[in-house]
């Protein structure tokens, strides 16, 4: 099959422009898409650009409305490349669809329908109803590349699960007596960071809580606005344990200067450890399965509930292996070292297969040298 980033047209000059505002917007727009728009009239000149901003601001229509207005531009018969269909709905904003209007736009071109019901061709109604020009399709594969988190959670109600490895050549993740860091260089360990902030949440496991008590922050990420917007933290946690000083918790309640939320998902329900960890500032929710563990599939349906849509998974091998097994994975972040360790612990402890059929089949998507380690990227084949 055709990688559709390869095998689609290029987008207009204008979209690729809004393209580019759309991906400026990475880090701070969740639970909200990343847009951008890009305002033209019939001579080509931009007369507004935009971007969405954080939840509850404006969006990126409004913001290149506004643009245009500020530099003494009128709008009116111009053109509007957007990279998602205008908003239809009152939500934290109001509709965007309806602010074009009235501005009397002349064209929309959106690069993608917006798959949420409550958009979800509504916006292009309303903009046809008033006499503007819809076109659809220009930048399409691009404008879907990123938002892979909100077209999967508006479709299949879960979010898009990105699992991030540092390894060995040999594909160890540390040593048989646990030892990891580091794997990998300075370099990459920032890279990951900033792969954190573009998610909505960052999931791990107990194990990793116990053996290595991590903070799961952004504070490798120097490019970022101050304070940034922190993802919220999940941990997989049957039996509760979760240490009630885990530093983890610095980053929460009302008293953190960046607070972010903790959710906590376990199995085994003791009310007092729960009590606890509420009292923490964390949200435990009991959802187990047969064996008594943490229900995973059931996990990311919950997260979707609470409007997360990209999941960035930095855990342990045995974690890993779960939620591979359990067909949780969308895409995998490794960053491999250029280093052997023979024996020790691999990415992930699922298996034994019996057939070479049953592994999980990737697309490699993108590989790049990140100081002396290799990040490759790569997607789970449906």
């Amino acid at each position: 099959m055709d990688d559709p980033l390869n095998s689609s047209p290029p987008p207009s000059q204008a979209m690729q422009m809004a393209l580019t505002l759309a991906a400026q917007a990475m880090r701070i727009t969740s639970p909200n898409p990343r847009v951008g728009c890009v305002i033209v009239d019939a001579q080509g000149q931009v007369l507004g650009l935009g971007h969405t901003q954080r939840a509850g601001g404006p969006h990126a229509e409004i913001m290149a409305l506004q643009d245009a207005q500020a530099k003494g531009y009128s709008v009116k018969g111009a053109t509007a490349y957007v990279t998602l269909e205008p908003c239809a709905h009152q939500g934290r904003t109001g509709p965007c669809c309806d602010a074009m209007v009235q501005a009397q736009l002349g064209k929309v071109v959106a690069a993608i329908s917006d798959p949420n019901p409550a958009v979800s061709g509504k916006g292009f109604e309303r903009l046809k109803a008033a006499g503007i020009d819809v076109q659809v399709g220009d930048g399409a594969a691009q404008a879907a590349a990123l938002n892979p988190g909100f077209l999967r959670r508006m479709t299949h109600q879960k979010p898009w699960v990105r699992m991030k490895i540092a390894a060995s050549l040999d594909g160890q993740t540390a040593l048989t007596n646990g030892k990891s860091q580091w794997i990998t260089g300075p370099e990459a360990r920032a890279d990951g960071h900033a792969w954190r902030a573009r998610a909505c949440a960052v999931l791990t496991g107990i194990g990793t809580v116990l053996e290595d008590d991590p903070l799961l922050d952004l504070r490798l990420c120097k490019d970022l606005e101050n304070p940034p917007r922190m993802p919220h933290l999940v941990i997989v946690d049957s039996r509760l344990e979760t240490p009630l000083h885990a530093k983890l918790f610095q980053h929460s309640g009302p008293s953190a200067p960046n607070p972010r939320q903790i959710w906590i998902y376990g199995a085994v329900d003791k009310a007092h450890k729960k009590a606890a960890l509420e009292a923490q500032g964390a949200h435990v929710t009991l959802l187990p399965n047969a064996q008594d563990k943490v229900d995973l599939p059931a996990l990311l349906s919950d997260l979707a509930r609470r409007e997360v849509n990209e999941v960035h998974v930095e855990a342990g091998h045995k974690l890993n292996g779960s939620l591979i097994r359990e067909g949780c994975v969308d895409e995998f972040l490794v960053y491999l070292a250029p280093q052997m360790l023979g024996i020790g612990q691999g990415m992930a402890l699922w298996g034994p297969l019996e057939d070479l059929s049953q592994g999980v089949t990737l697309t490699y998507s993108e590989t790049q040298l990140i100081g002396k380690d290799l990040r490759v990227l790569a997607k789970v084949q449906p």
